[in-house]
């Protein structure tokens, strides 16, 4: 059915979740006096949520089939020659992001039945998942950086409220704020690169702005020797650095981990930091035409790739883990989108949406079971007690670490032959960190699947440190976490496995169907572009011969020793032989206390930034408001008029001759000021 869609029913798949969000939120609460119950809560923003879903599955059908849409659905302001509106453009790419954000929200909202049936919040919680939903929709099918924008601030606002979601526990108070405020840095540049593109294309409109690409790439930015286009593509991508946690704006993710897990694994799975990721690919027009560009982009992926690896190594919060690990993946998207194989970034970011979305809620259905204890340390053997959890986590652990013909491996090795054939300034790191990432990222996952699934069992027994790194994910500081002796890990219920069984699915076969058409094939033509200069994809197209023969030459590959070399130390390290981690402890103990501060990023932004804004704050009020403006303008004015005031008032005495006196002072002065004088130069 090539063609135009209908417009209103594309309006449906952001408006359902939103009206589901609506009704939760404003019948649901204490707040509005709590009209509806919990059933008619959840019920209403499931139904929004899937209702969306079936709509975005139709709709990448007709995509499939040549149909597409590109328009305005309402005109909210016109200033002269721009235009302010609302409106979509659906493609290839939107259509395959609407179905992998409402697919996984749709998932963790009946996951989120039974996590949180014990929550007093229950209702809010589905309130904001659901406006979570809508805010990224707006932000996928946006055919205009004003609307774009708006999407871009709505998930950053919602992420702020669920990661807040306990308000009365400190610390989620503190990560809520710290997310917000780091990302406030990215957003600042976010905008303006939106700013630079607006001042010198003359609109927000993406396909208007693409139209003058080359008239763009002409420019340089006034005052300086840089191209306009480098200088608003970097911005852009700042943007994305804080929405997509790359360091160093990483900063705010790992803390997020204090909400609870259903919006962990909606955020920092396949939606919210992903936008960033999205939009540099939607961006590629402009991307393409800056070398310098790309390769920062290169750059700050790789560097987030490998050393946000490094930290995932020594987590022991099952959360942290996970998160760590997301942020690595990010970093191999970003690399991607450096190598001009933004068809590639996407694919990843398509397949890691799915398994870290299961290995999220696979832990979440541990922590159930484990009476939300989140340390690794106090697991071990619950395997036998929760064989739904244990299979489907080490489903999602083989995609996550690119096990052959799993979903992450067509896309985590294409990223690797990507950057290989690719000639961008530091692609040679990127070649080095993605690699050195595959055994890391193997490493960390499988320590985390071994400590958990197998071994001894370690629950129900005291630990030295049992608690330091506990988020408490579920309850009160106060409340008991931990199973007590005698008491045995259980499985959850069916309203949290079956979720985790669906997530499973797409998992391990999701790579291996899409793989052709999404790289090789023409479902991205005409949405994303490549300089004829960047040979990665064609080279990548070169090499490719089916995802069978790709998965059978995995077998072969570089990548795919070093995952072995990483599983196998993993198993060594914590079945075979514990003192192994502790010897490299006493050797490394710098190291470990380094990757431990998480290389003190978090202690630099205290000192140089959050001190260093007081510092210069406190300056600024001292000296700027305090001395200059109230000290010496206002109060200083008001006393150089009380003086002049005390000196004019003798002359007004009421005698006459006081006033003769004044007017033939006043008259001298203008002659002497008016006179002209003789000049003596000769």
């Amino acid at each position: 059915m090539a063609g135009q869609l209908n417009p209103n029913v594309l309006l449906a798949v952001p408006l359902a979740p939103l009206a589901g969000s609506a009704i939760a939120g404003l019948f649901g609460t204490k707040f509005f006096g709590n009209k509806i119950g919990r059933t008619a809560s959840h019920t209403a923003t499931i139904l929004g949520v899937l209702i969306a879903f079936v709509i975005s599955f139709q709709t990448l059908l007709a995509v499939l089939d040549g149909a597409t849409y590109t328009g305005t659905i309402y005109n909210w302001m016109t200033v002269m020659r721009l235009k302010l509106e609302v409106g979509f453009q659906i493609d290839s790419l939107t259509a395959m992001m609407m179905c992998v954000v409402t697919f996984v929200s749709l998932m963790v909202h009946i996951y989120t039945i039974g996590y949180m049936a014990e929550d007093e919040g229950y209702n809010r919680f589905f309130s904001y998942i659901s406006l979570f939903t809508f805010s990224m929709l707006m932000l996928v099918m946006s055919n205009n950086f004003l609307q774009l924008f708006f999407g871009w601030e709505a998930v950053g606002l919602v992420s702020y409220l669920l990661i807040g979601f306990w308000y009365t526990r400190p610390s989620a108070i503190f990560a809520n704020m710290k997310a917000f405020l780091v990302n406030r840095v990215g957003d600042f540049g976010f905008i303006l690169g939106i700013g630079l593109l607006l001042a010198y294309a003359g609109s927000l409109n993406y396909g208007e702005v693409f139209a003058k690409k080359e008239e763009l790439a002409t420019l340089m930015l006034p005052g300086s020797d840089w191209r306009l286009i480098t200088v608003a593509c970097i911005c852009l991508f700042i943007g994305a650095m804080g929405k997509s946690a790359q360091f160093p704006l990483h900063v705010w993710l790992p803390d997020s981990m204090e909400g609870p897990t259903p919006i962990s694994a909606l955020i920092h799975a396949a939606t919210m930091v992903t936008a960033g990721i999205f939009m540099v690919a939607r961006m590629s027009p402009l991307f393409e035409l800056s070398d310098t560009a790309l390769s920062f982009v290169l750059v700050i992926g790789s560097i987030t790739a490998l050393f946000m690896g490094f930290l995932g190594i020594i987590q022991n919060d099952i959360k942290r883990v996970v998160a760590y690990s997301t942020l690595s993946q990010l970093g191999y998207m970003t690399v991607a989108l450096g190598a001009s194989a933004y068809s590639v970034a996407v694919f990843h970011l398509m397949t890691h949406a799915f398994f870290k979305a299961l290995l999220f809620l696979g832990a979440g259905a541990v922590i159930i079971g484990m009476h939300h204890d989140q340390d690794i340390r106090n697991m071990g053997g619950l395997r036998k007690y929760m064989p739904i959890t244990w299979i489907t986590s080490l489903l999602g652990s083989l995609a996550l670490i690119g096990t052959p013909f799993f979903a992450g491996f067509y896309s985590k090795d294409s990223i690797i032959e990507a950057v290989q054939n690719t000639h961008i300034a530091g692609a040679g790191f990127a070649s080095f960190a993605v690699l050195a990432g595959v055994f890391v990222t193997a490493f960390y996952s499988f320590r985390m699947y071994f400590l958990v699934f197998h071994g001894e069992e370690r629950f129900g027994k005291p630990h030295p440190g049992e608690h330091q790194n506990h988020s408490h994910d579920e309850h009160s500081d106060e409340h008991h976490h931990g199973l007590g002796p005698g008491e045995k890990p259980h499985e959850a219920p069916l309203v949290v496995t079956v979720p985790l069984m669906l997530l499973a699915i797409p998992s391990v076969v999701i790579g291996f169907i899409a793989i052709g058409p999404m790289l090789f094939g023409d479902f991205f033509k005409g949405v994303i572009f490549v300089n004829e200069s960047h040979q990665a994809m064609e080279e990548l197209a070169h090499e490719f011969h089916g995802a069978w023969a790709m998965a059978m030459h995995g077998f072969t590959s570089l990548p795919f020793a070093l995952m072995l070399a990483g599983v196998a130390s993993a198993y060594y390290c914590y079945m075979v032989n514990p003192k192994v981690p502790a010897w490299f402890y006493s050797k490394f103990h710098r190291t470990y206390t380094l990757l431990d501060n998480k290389y003190y990023m978090d202690k630099i932004n205290e000192v140089v930034f959050a001190r260093g804004t007081r510092v210069l704050g406190g300056g600024l009020w001292n000296v700027g408001d305090r001395t200059l403006i109230d000290g010496l303008i206002v109060n200083g004015s008001a006393k150089v008029v009380g003086w002049f005031a005390s000196v004019i008032r003798y002359f007004q005495s009421g005698y006459i001759y006081h006033y003769a006196f004044v007017m033939i002072l006043g008259v001298l002065c203008f002659l002497i000021y008016f006179m002209p004088f003789p000049s003596f130069a000769k």
